[in-house]
């Protein structure tokens, strides 16, 4: 333990890297604990607030480094840089992605600490911060809201239930308090026990929490993967993609069916209304028609697709990231429009600085694309309103529904084929966490997995395994009535962040 406290700095960074263990693939959540208690335990023994920073930054790379790993595999379908870069990019992203640790670090040696040992009090007091810093991670330059700590109760699915209620950014605020309630047991057993028995019961619940099933009359869903990697999707045209993705879909029967596409395959435009040179290969009244051929008389297909705006004088003045749905008359009956886009994926920042450099979007074209107004429904007869989210909008705790027009499922298509192993996995536990929160089934059909059915409790009703080409064909789960998070958002966080700083000030001046 000496060795431990001579080189702090390399014992955080090590310490961060065991922490991120807990989320998925991995899921080794005791070691998410063991690795923030002996980071918090670190922090409180800093000399100055200059080391506290130090070594939350420290803590922060190691941490994200190991997370999002999956980053660099996305470099490994761009012609227009190398690959190896993609290396640079993960550890670049960890050494920005740091600050948060270290301001959470800083904000709790100041406030907190007092006296040689670790005490309730601080801890309370280190959660509430870490609520503030995570919340602004997910905020600041469009946010990085990528696996809050909480998710890592995906695993233990009873406690990730607790979000209902509170949302996952305080669920991540109580779980640096138990990390760091695991420094009290020598010498104060009573709240380390409590903390565990509130988390042995919290899982238990469980047992007796699951949401209730399809009603008889559902509407049947049917979410294709076709298990096309990202090399693969300009193939022939774009023509294997439409035909391994209508081959997916199924036999139309007497119950109506919603079809969910992924992301990132449909490379031709299927708006009509574009000038004709716009139309390069096909026409898209004849890619729609062979779409609608796969669909029975009451089917809808919701699938995604690039789609453009015009200025007054006919030119291209924008693209967005959007999902059609398309009815057996080969008409589109609604449009979504990605709101929260991918900095440097779907757009690039800073292009004036960063063009000359080399650096480009990873994302195909030319054009950027332009966000969408926000959450929103589609109403679809014989299923109601949809909501959508495209990939990366569903990690965005609180920011996912139409709060006018609450959807009865969200269906969120994603392009998981950039991210590896690591990312499609970590992905669908976020997922899990926004069905949790809002009460809301959530779809997700992606071209190589995982795709999924998830119900309104957080559970996997089914999934297609990643790598593999299937389909799933189920009921429609139902919606719950809204949960307090879903009517209250995250200022359940800032209330729960609130209560835990009172309280622990109120430790502190009750030991005075």
């Amino acid at each position: 333990m000496d060795r431990v406290y001579r080189y702090p700095a390399l014992a955080s960074l090590v310490l961060g890297a065991i922490a991120a263990t807990g989320f998925a693939p991995l899921q080794l959540w005791p070691l998410t604990l063991l690795g923030f208690a002996g980071w918090i335990a670190l922090v409180h023994r800093a000399p100055s607030l200059r080391q506290a920073l130090w070594l939350g930054w420290a803590f922060g790379v190691g941490h994200f480094t190991i997370n999002n790993n999956w980053v660099q595999h996305a470099f490994d379908f761009q012609d227009k840089m190398p690959p190896v870069l993609g290396y640079f990019a993960a550890v670049g992203l960890a050494l920005y992605l740091a600050v948060y640790p270290a301001m959470a670090a800083g904000l709790a040696w100041r406030l907190g600490r007092r006296g040689s040992r670790v005490d309730l009090a601080y801890l309370l007091l280190f959660g509430a911060v870490w609520i503030l810093t995570e919340w602004l991670r997910a905020v600041v330059f469009t946010g990085y809201a990528w696996d809050p700590i909480g998710v890592v109760w995906v695993a233990v699915i009873g406690v990730a239930r607790v979000s209902a209620w509170i949302g996952t950014y305080a669920l991540s605020g109580l779980t640096i308090v138990a990390a760091g309630s695991l420094l009290l047991v020598r010498r104060q057993v009573a709240v380390p026990a409590g903390i565990a028995a509130a988390i042995a019961l919290a899982a238990l619940s469980a047992v007796w929490t699951d949401a209730p099933p399809p009603a008889r009359s559902a509407p049947r869903l049917r979410v294709v993967q076709p298990n096309i990697d990202n090399n693969l999707r300009g193939r022939d045209g774009g023509d294997f993609a439409l035909r391994a993705l209508i081959n997916g879909s199924g036999t139309p029967g007497p119950v109506p069916r919603l079809v969910m596409w992924p992301e990132g395959l449909i490379d031709d435009f299927i708006e009509s209304g574009y000038p004709d040179y716009v139309y390069a290969r096909h026409w898209p009244d004849v890619i729609r028609t062979r779409i609608a051929r796969a669909l029975g008389p009451r089917d809808v297909l919701l699938t995604s697709a690039s789609t453009l705006t015009f200025d007054a004088l006919g030119e291209v003045s924008g693209a967005g990231n959007s999902v059609l749905a398309i009815t057996p008359d080969a008409q589109i009956a609604g449009r979504y429009d990605k709101a929260h886009l991918v900095p440097y994926g779907e757009y690039l920042p800073i292009p004036w600085l960063l063009k000359p450099l080399g650096l480009a979007r990873l994302v195909p074209g030319d054009m950027d694309f332009t966000p969408g107004p926000g959450p929103s429904s589609i109403v679809l007869p014989g299923f109601g309103a949809i909501g959508i989210q495209v990939c990366y909008e569903i990690v965005f705790s609180g920011q996912i529904v139409d709060e006018a027009h609450r959807p009865r499922m969200i269906f969120n298509p994603s392009n998981d084929a950039w991210f590896g192993s690591w990312g499609p996995p970590q992905h669908l536990a976020q997922a899990r966490m926004r069905a949790i929160e809002e009460g809301l089934p959530i779809v997700r059909s992606t071209p190589t997995g995982i795709s999924a059915v998830i119900a309104s409790d957080g559970r996997l009703l089914a999934t297609v395994p990643h790598h593999r080409a299937g389909a799933i064909d189920i009921a429609m789960p139902p919606a719950l009535v809204p949960t307090l998070f879903a009517r209250i958002g995250n200022w359940m966080a800032l209330m729960v962040g609130l209560a835990m700083l009172i309280l622990g000030v109120a430790i502190r001046r009750r030991a005075r």
